[in-house]
């Protein structure tokens, strides 16, 4: 049967994270791998209210019926004032609502992607991003928006070059964040590329400290004084800070981008859940503003906690960096080490799980790295765990 399949499938590879969460099955281990949220902090009872409701004799036969391949309208619309709260206005036509961020993110390499074309991410980027857009046969170049490479210097290397991908706010693996003067700088970039702009903003919502930046679609608007002459696509989730395991996001951009993306929808799966897509809209209504500031609470005490217990227990010449926000720590091994080796030893010697790093980058470089996860322990147990790993760093 192999030999039938098309030739895109060959570049599709299992995800270390979703076989890694298999090990949270397993008696004892604490893990640091999977970036999920904590699901006691779930928004549950509002959950169960509003399924209720939803299920009630005034709404079920929406709730439970096909629906538009766009979205709820409700919840397109609440989203339209939300993107404009962080700076972005947008109406309900230039939102699609998506089952999660990761269908997005393969609509898009749908979308822009044909085999040998170009792609530029992080170096490392989520390694999700990388899966979706892997199936359409891209080249990967490295996205540098410090100023060290040109526009031309680009060209130069690769072939046509279709989207600059990133998560700009506490970036999935390594927690960063773009300044201003990078996001900024990107859109230029973008300009003389002639090339689009992808912007994953599944964690904006997640800041613990400093000033929030701008996102890059606002500052493109601000710039063109309309959406509509925009090339930033925004793609957003309610999976990091509502639910993830009702699978819904959304993405905003121009209405030619909308409209093709929803062509996208329907062949794929006509349009995500009605039922869900009604829940999320009603919790998000009746607490959004008040869970986010809550998540941002315990949050930001499990990440000052990790940064405390590494500052403490890592051995020397071990790096990390200081998210402002979002769930992840990026550990930099002294050159040498091996992060898959070493997780290899920290599972079979003191019950602990991350992410080696290798993952998140297109040419499998970075083995010296791993990715640390702490939204889903708590301080205590991150404190445990962090000490187990200086142990197995230090044999």
């Amino acid at each position: 049967m192999d030999q039938l399949f098309a030739t895109r499938a060959s570049r599709m590879k299992a995800s270390e994270i979703r076989e890694l969460l298999k090990l949270l099955d397993q008696p004892g281990i604490i893990s640091f791998a999977g970036g999920i949220p904590d699901p006691a902090l779930f928004p549950a009872s509002e959950f169960a209210q509003a399924f209720q409701l939803a299920l009630g004799p005034k709404y079920q036969s929406q709730a439970l019926q096909y629906s538009v391949s766009e979205g709820y309208v409700p919840l397109r619309q609440w989203l339209a004032d939300h993107m404009k709260q962080i700076g972005v206005s947008c109406g309900i036509d230039n939102i699609l609502i998506t089952s999660g961020s990761q269908q997005a993110l393969d609509y898009l390499g749908k979308l822009f992607l044909s085999p040998s074309d170009t792609a530029l991410v992080g170096w490392p980027t989520y390694l999700g991003a990388l899966a979706a857009f892997n199936a359409y046969e891209p080249r990967f170049d490295r996205l540098s928006i410090n100023g060290n490479r040109r526009a031309a210097e680009y060209r130069a290397g690769t072939g046509d070059i279709k989207f600059a991908y990133l998560s700009p706010d506490f970036a999935n693996p390594t927690g960063e964040t773009v300044d201003l003067r990078g996001r900024e700088a990107l859109l230029n970039l973008a300009e003389e590329l002639d090339c689009a702009v992808i912007e994953d903003g599944a964690y904006q919502a997640l800041r613990y400290d400093g000033d929030p930046v701008p996102p890059i679609l606002a500052l493109e608007i601000s710039r063109k004084q309309s959406l509509e002459k925009c090339r930033t696509i925004y793609c957003g989730s309610f999976s990091k800070t509502l639910s993830p395991g009702l699978r819904v996001g959304w993405v905003v951009a121009a209405k030619p981008v909308i409209s093709q993306l929803v062509l996208m929808k329907q062949a794929a799966d006509l349009h995500s859940a009605t039922i869900n897509q009604m829940a999320v809209h009603r919790v998000a209504e009746a607490c959004f503003e008040t869970h986010i500031p809550m998540l941002r609470q315990v949050y930001r005490s499990r990440r000052d906690a990790m940064l405390a217990a590494l500052d403490q227990f890592m051995p020397e010449g071990v790096q990390w960096t200081k998210p402002e926000g979002g769930m992840f720590v990026w550990v930099t091994l002294p050159k040498g080490m091996d992060g898959s080796t070493l997780l290899a030893r920290a599972l079979a010697t003191v019950k602990v799980a991350f992410v080696p790093g290798q993952a998140f980058f297109p040419d499998e470089t970075g083995a010296n790295n791993l990715r640390l996860s702490f939204s889903n322990s708590d301080e205590k147990t991150i404190q445990e765990g962090i000490q187990r790993l200086g142990e197995v760093l230090r044999m």
